[in-house]
Formats: structure tokens, C-alpha cells, sequence
């Protein structure tokens, strides 16, 4: 189908590392080497596509992604590599303009490292969003801002209880921030209007094309499972999003899926009936636990408390009786298991 001339190569083995030309047809490469040694797979209908020189490397792997997620992402509030607190503002400030009342303004990737460490609160975004509910998870996805509309919405006030494995951070006379950690994200969640099958669709095309961009050709997606939000959205986007992108030949990259270890037997029966990959572009990994949540949220779980926050040793969200057991058994069933401790967004340790 194509050759690639006049090219600087990486082939990553190291008896010959690097080739002028490569000959690939059907998505696959049939040979490296020099130009004249790829002739004989020249044909009338052959691509040829020189490079002058240009370097060419194997496609990148991501080892940890939420595919899905990130490529709604794209359409939302864009907050990563923000640096100040007015420019915070002013991004979610331009985002309201856009909206209609009472419509919900999404975003994230936000990190208070970057402009010194204030953390931000609902007073950062009342003046500017009266009439619209906000939502801005940070960059780890164990903690989010909501205004105070969007806390009305959800009955968050100083009055309500913290959930089991979450927190939701106050003032000292107990008035909420708008802070909401881990677990206690899942009342917000619980009223923001879910997202349509066909917006998940799109987001999971908007998302390949966005790492083919950049090299990436193949990804491990970790799911839309993080604490506070449905197992069984992983599950939803299995069928609905991913099954659909497969049977449609709307597949761009390849992936390995992982799913929430409470549903451990799902997966291992689904790869006793269907075998651990579909047609090459979706390979059912494993599943994923968090045992607490992370470093930047002040969530990560610690022998020793907060130097900031006396008394506060983090969240253990998950009891250890129940990850040992789980792990053992889906260990047992042959699933890749990975549990998620002291989270950076990078998997500190995996079990095979």
C-alpha cells in the first residue's frame, strides 16, 4: 500500500536499529532495509512517500489513559497548565458566556501547584456563574470544585455528612468550600446530567484522532472508574462505545481495556466466552482498585498526618480484607490487577 523513502528509521532491534525505507501493507510492515530491497513490493498502485530524512518511530503506548473521558475533556473548560489564579477564572469566565442558564459548565486539569498552592473555592466562580451549575475536577481526579449553585444543587451544606471514603472541605465554621474530595464528588455527580451514548461515541473518535496526532497508537485505558463515580459506566462504555466503534470499523487505535475490580467475575466470564482481544483493536486487561486517593488532593494515605492539616492521615477508600480478597481471586481467574496507592496518576505497582 505505501513505502516510506528517504527516512531515518528506528526499527528497535539493535542488530540494524535504523532503516532508510519500510514497506507496509494492510496496517502491517512488511520489511525494512534500504529503498532497493523494497522494490520488488512497489506496485502501480503503491503510495510512495518521501520523507527527506525525516525521522520515523514505532507508534507510542500510553500506559495510563481514561480515553473516553479525556476526549470530552476536549470540548470543556481546557484548565491544564493554567498558572494563575485570574486565569482560572478567566477560562471559566469565558466558558459561562457560552451557556445558557441553568446549563452545567464542565471542566478540569487544573493544579493549584502550578500557581503557588492556594486551592481554589466557590467564591473564585460565584460572581462570574450565578445563573450556571460549575464543575471542575483537578488533574488527578480525586478532587473537583463546584460554585455554590452547583452545591445547592446537590444539598451540600453545612450540614451534610462526609461519605464514607470522601471529604468535603470546609471553612472553620463548617461551611463548604466547594472542595469536594474522592467519594464526595459522587453528589455532584449525582445530579449533573449524564452524557449521551452518541456524545461518548464522539468523544472516543475525538480522543484517537487526538493521539494519533501525537504518535500514539496504542493505549491502556484504565476506564471512566474513579472514586465517586459508577462501576458501571466502564461497563456502559464497553458496549455501547467502544462494541459500536468495532462493529463499525471506527476503530483507530488499539486498546486494552480495564474494568472495576468489584466486577471481577464480569470480566473473567465475558474473556472465557470471547478471548482477550477483538480483531487486534480491543484486548481486555484486567481490573483496577484504588486503595486511597492522592498526593495533590491531600487524599493520599499516610502513617503520619498532614503538616497543614493536623490529625488528617488521608482517605483509605477501599478495606484491605476486601482488596485482598478480590485480588486473590481475580489473580486466580488470570485478570491483570492494579491497585492504585499514594496516586500520581501512575500505577505504583502491578500484580500479574
Amino acid at each position: 500500500d505505501m513505502i516510506l523513502a528517504n527516512a531515518t528509521i528506528y526499527t528497535a532491534d539493535p542488530a540494524r536499529p535504523f532503516a532508510a525505507a519500510m514497506a507496509v501493507r494492510a496496517g502491517r510492515v512488511l520489511r525494512v532495509g534500504t529503498y532497493d530491497s523494497l522494490k520488488e513490493f512497489k506496485g502501480r498502485d503503491t503510495y510512495e512517500l518521501n520523507l527527506s530524512g525525516n525521522v520515523v518511530l514505532p507508534g507510542f503506548i500510553d500506559s495510563h489513559v481514561h480515553l473516553i473521558d479525556g476526549g470530552l475533556q476536549l470540548a470543556r473548560v481546557p484548565l491544564r497548565g493554567v498558572r494563575s489564579k485570574d486565569e482560572f477564572i478567566s477560562r471559566v469566565k469565558g466558558a459561562v458566556r457560552d451557556k445558557h442558564p441553568g446549563e452545567w459548565v464542565r471542566g478540569g486539569g487544573w493544579n493549584n501547584d502550578f500557581w503557588g498552592g492556594e486551592i481554589p473555592t466557590a467564591a473564585w466562580l460565584d460572581d462570574i456563574s450565578p445563573d450556571n451549575p460549575v464543575w471542575l475536577s483537578r488533574m488527578d481526579g480525586h478532587m473537583g470544585l463546584a460554585n455554590s449553585l452547583a452545591m445547592k444543587i446537590a444539598g451540600i451544606d453545612k450540614n451534610t455528612n462526609d461519605p464514607v471514603g470522601g471529604t468535603i472541605v470546609r471553612t472553620t465554621e463548617r461551611e463548604p468550600t466547594g472542595l469536594l474530595v474522592d467519594a464526595a464528588m459522587k453528589l455532584v455527580f449525582n445530579v449533573i446530567p449524564e452524557v449521551s451514548v452518541n456524545d461518548r461515541r464522539e468523544a472516543l473518535l475525538t480522543a484517537s484522532r487526538h493521539a494519533l496526532m501525537r504518535g500514539v497508537t496504542t493505549v491502556v485505558d484504565v476506564g471512566s472508574y474513579v472514586p465517586g463515580t459508577s462501576e458501571e459506566q466502564t461497563w456502559q462504555d464497553f458496549s455501547d462505545v467502544y462494541e459500536w466503534a468495532h462493529s463499525m470499523g471506527k476503530m483507530m487505535i488499539r486498546v486494552c481495556l480495564f474494568f472495576p475490580m468489584p466486577t471481577w467475575p464480569r470480566v473473567s466470564d465475558l474473556i472465557h466466552e470471547r478471548g482477550r482481544s477483538l480483531s487486534g483493536w480491543i484486548h481486555l486487561g484486567g481490573v483496577k482498585a484504588f486503595l486511597d486517593g492522592s498526593l495533590g488532593s491531600s487524599s493520599a494515605w499516610f502513617y503520619e498526618p498532614y503538616e497543614d492539616v493536623p490529625g488528617d492521615y488521608g482517605l483509605q477508600l477501599l478495606d484491605m480484607d476486601v482488596l485482598l480478597n478480590a485480588t486473590l481471586e481475580s489473580d486466580k481467574s488470570g485478570l491483570q490487577v492494579h491497585v492504585f496507592h499514594l496516586c500520581t496518576c501512575l500505577i505504583m505497582f502491578t500484580i500479574i
